[in-house]
């Protein structure tokens, strides 16, 4: 029997569409986790989700927004809003703050660029970014502000600290016990957020 150099080399699965979190700058973004997925040792649902303390904050930091914007001129929207900016870019983004009458209530994602952005940790595989999240931040970042966003906030809760980004400024990074504008009118501190809810972290 001849053994062809195909018939050695092992097939290597196509990876599911539901396994992409976002595509940036044309390539697919993959949850954390996903591989573990493909080997079989996780199922899909165990690494799509959010955690414990990551859904906390995002329904923290939404609340909070919701209760202290003005509610003439901006509605904030969450569940990893999906905003395309192009053919090959469709980003998710925990909070999202738009400018009411700027787009269209329809069933596809937001196609105008939020105002501001909050994120909250890092979900993707990093194997695209040398395996250091804030290679990928920064990409992100700057995906957005070429779309059109005026600030971008990163709660990054191993750290507890918050990235305040603005294009054409120095990104900050203070501890998240700070006051953090998010608008006029609204101002965030995450740590007392966590505090009026009796959550230790």
């Amino acid at each position: 029997m001849v053994v062809t150099q195909e018939s050695t080399q092992t097939a290597i699965p196509a990876i599911p569409s539901y396994l992409v979190y976002e595509v940036l700058n044309g390539r697919p973004l993959y949850y954390r986790g996903y591989k573990e997925v493909l080997e079989k040792n996780l199922n899909p649902e165990s690494i799509m989700g959010s955690s414990a303390l990551q859904s906390i904050l995002v329904s923290l930091i939404y609340g909070h927004v919701l209760n202290n914007r003005d509610k003439k001129k901006y509605i904030p929207v969450t569940n990893e809003a999906g905003v395309h900016m192009a053919l090959t870019d469709n980003l998710s983004c925990d909070v999202a703050i738009f400018e009411k009458g700027t787009f269209a209530v329809t069933t596809k994602y937001f196609d105008v660029a939020p105002k501001i952005v909050v994120e909250v940790d890092v979900k993707i595989d990093l194997a695209d970014f040398d395996g250091i999240e804030f290679n990928y931040v920064a990409e992100k970042n700057q995906r957005l502000f070429d779309f059109g966003v005026e600030r971008v906030l990163w709660v990054l809760s191993k750290h507890r600290r918050v990235m305040i980004a603005v294009p054409n400024q120095d990104w900050i990074f203070t501890d998240w016990s700070n006051d953090i504008t998010v608008m006029e009118g609204c101002v965030l501190n995450i740590k007392k957020l966590l505090e009026e809810e009796e959550i230790s972290y």
